[in-house]
């Protein structure tokens, strides 16, 4: 009996770290292909507030410096309805006809959860409501930005929700309704057939589905360098890139339906954001190395194409501490 145990612990044993070999060898062979991908930035106003910058002048240098072909921005909820009924789309104009002036397309983020802190953008007003109020807050929320929206020249992709399947609670969420996303996305198609729609989803803690499965293109976050918790560094350095084309193909997902929606290009801050992280604890996550080696990474991933994360941070660095070789980067590969 307890011979028959071993030997089945032995054989599971070589079973797994037989597959593990495999999957790993066939990311390292589909890692060898450059694609080549285009490369984007994706920018929230309310962060460079937060980092205490002018966010237009920080937009307008992005537009006219960086000179980006394609730009992700977000119509979060809780700032175009503050208050139920009352709409607010000063600053998401002022963003969208900016980039048209600029000749740079905009993927425009909706929904519950948008990019940046605190990851659901849900207005006081509507936490207060039962759910059933709620979803159909949502659902006009949604209707009115891409009704507003839809033929704005600049725009090119919506995005619907932010990584809304990711598997564990992160940001301030307690009221992010996820089984309301199929909704979100028939009703975006309806108001506007002419623009394709983005989900995303975790690229390292998610198997994709069914974000991979439930928009007309699939954007994965890829970050390279986190810190845990507990403050400990953890890396990805000994991943593959063919691992998420792999991923890819299980989903029958081409370059051309497969995005990289955040590619990591600033620190994973352990504290207030940049201004409650030293510099020398930022620099444990992020060096100019590192960014370059995060962008070299992402052009064997399959990708077609890439955003950029971390944009208020470079100009932050540039304009508060005197170091452009993150922004100097950003406009090499934005204008290569």
């Amino acid at each position: 009996m307890f011979r028959s145990l071993v030997r089945h612990i032995f054989h599971f044993i070589l079973f797994f770290v037989g597959t593990i070999s495999i999957v790993y060898g066939i990311s390292w062979l589909l890692s060898q292909k450059n694609f080549q991908p285009e490369y984007g930035i994706s920018f929230n106003h309310e962060h460079a507030l937060h980092l205490e910058l002018d966010w237009k002048l920080v937009y307008g240098d992005i537009l006219t410096d960086l000179q980006p072909k394609y730009i992700r921005l977000a119509a979060m909820w809780d700032e175009v309805e503050p208050q139920k009924g009352e709409w607010f789309f000063e600053h998401v104009d002022f963003m969208l006809d900016a980039a048209a002036a600029n000749n740079t397309k905009v993927l425009l983020v909706v929904g519950q959860k948008a990019p940046r802190w605190p990851e659901c953008h849900i207005p006081q007003w509507a936490e207060d409501v039962s759910v059933h109020d709620r979803r159909e807050q949502v659902m006009s929320y949604v209707s009115t930005v891409v009704e507003r929206y839809k033929d704005h020249p600049a725009l090119e992709y919506w995005q619907i929700e932010n990584e809304p399947y990711i598997p564990f609670t992160f940001g301030e969420c307690a009221a992010f309704d996820q089984t309301i996303v199929e909704a979100e996305v028939s009703l975006v198609k309806q108001i506007d057939p002419n623009h394709p729609v983005v989900l995303t989803d975790s690229g390292e803690m998610s198997i994709w589905y069914p974000a991979a499965v439930g928009g007309d293109v699939f954007g994965t976050t890829l970050y390279r360098i986190v810190r845990t918790p507990s403050g400990r560094i953890w890396n990805y350095d000994w991943m593959p890139p063919g691992f998420y084309r792999l991923k890819s193909e299980l989903f029958g997902l081409s370059p051309e339906t497969f995005f990289v929606a955040e590619l990591q290009a600033e620190p994973w801050f352990t504290g207030d954001g940049p201004n409650g992280t030293s510099l020398e604890s930022q620099q444990e996550t992020m060096t100019p190395e590192r960014m370059a080696q995060h962008i070299a990474y992402a052009d064997h991933v399959g990708a077609s194409r890439v955003y950029l994360w971390g944009a208020e941070w470079w100009y932050w660095m540039r304009e508060r501490h005197n170091n452009s070789s993150f922004w100097d980067i950003a406009r090499d590969i934005l204008t290569r």
